[in-house]
């Protein structure tokens, strides 16, 4: 047996996809080379995809309910302001994309979360974060992505996909260290850098479901992951992202895993959604 399907978790866990809205972009910020001219075509069409921000709430039997990854926030254009919310715009706005009523779906409410776990802390993942504000729940984050984050709005060397109105040093960091974490039976963490230097992300072992694998930003879209088409300007570190790619890739052909990519529309509408679960 791998060792991808030790950890397993026990019967009575569920997670909840959570649609937290939806980013419209250009393709050239995901694709490596999309939209790019050539001397036959020195002006091609500047393709946009309309993508997706998710969110994975979990119930689990000893230690409550989790939730991976928070979102953009509330009001998150305002919070942006207006050069990054017009590369990044949001369409096709409800109410329902909040992160309190995403919850509010599932049966639960937002006051009932134990712990957050993020798989990085750019802002349309992390943004979320203002509602634990005030609260002990422990936020816990691959020690390089803290590192890096804060050292990012502090000295501004990548101001803009982080932003400091989340990054807040009365939050309840828990930072967690190495390869992997086992978060508890069932879900463990794998550190994939490349898209920033601590992202992580989870697996989920599920006793009728199987394995899921929830990639946050190693995969922004299918095409990164299917046709191992490197990512556009979002972009950081090649080579750590063709390291990550390679484990993955295995993961998935060992555990038979379903992946959910970090914006893929078309993946995320292929399974149910919140209040939809899946044990």
């Amino acid at each position: 047996m791998s060792i991808y399907l030790l950890n397993k978790a026990p019967p009575g866990t569920k997670i909840w996809l959570l649609h937290l809205g939806n980013l419209e972009a250009d393709e050239g910020f995901l694709l490596s080379g999309a939209n790019a001219s050539t001397a036959s075509d020195p002006s091609p069409a500047s393709a946009r995809r309309e993508m997706v921000m998710i969110s994975v709430l979990i119930s689990h039997p000893t230690e409550g309910l989790l939730i991976y990854e928070t979102g953009a926030g509330r009001d998150y254009p305002e919070v942006w302001g207006p050069q990054l919310s017009d590369v990044f715009a949001r369409v096709n706005y409800s109410r329902d994309h909040e992160l309190d009523a995403a919850i509010a779906k599932t049966g639960h409410s937002i006051e009932d979360v134990k712990g957050v776990i993020l798989g990085h802390l750019h802002l349309d993942h992390a943004g979320g974060l203002e509602h634990f504000r005030g609260t002990d729940v422990p936020i816990y984050v691959h020690e390089e992505e803290l590192k890096n984050a804060f050292y990012s709005v502090a000295a501004k060397t990548d101001l803009g996909v982080y932003l400091p109105t989340y990054l807040d040093i009365q939050l309840n960091w828990k930072p967690f260290h190495g390869d992997s974490w086992e978060i508890c039976s069932g879900l463990t963490m794998w550190l994939s850098a490349g898209h920033t230097p601590g992202l992580c992300i989870l697996q989920i072992n599920l006793a009728e479901s199987g394995t899921w694998i929830f990639t946050s930003d190693q995969y922004i879209v299918k095409e990164n992951y299917e046709d191992s088409r490197p990512q556009g300007w979002l972009s950081r570190d090649h080579a750590k992202s063709a390291q990550s790619h390679q484990m993955v890739k295995s993961m998935q052909k060992l555990t038979g895993a379903k992946l959910v990519f970090g914006h893929c529309k078309e993946t995320f509408l292929k399974y149910k959604s919140a209040p939809g679960y899946y044990e």
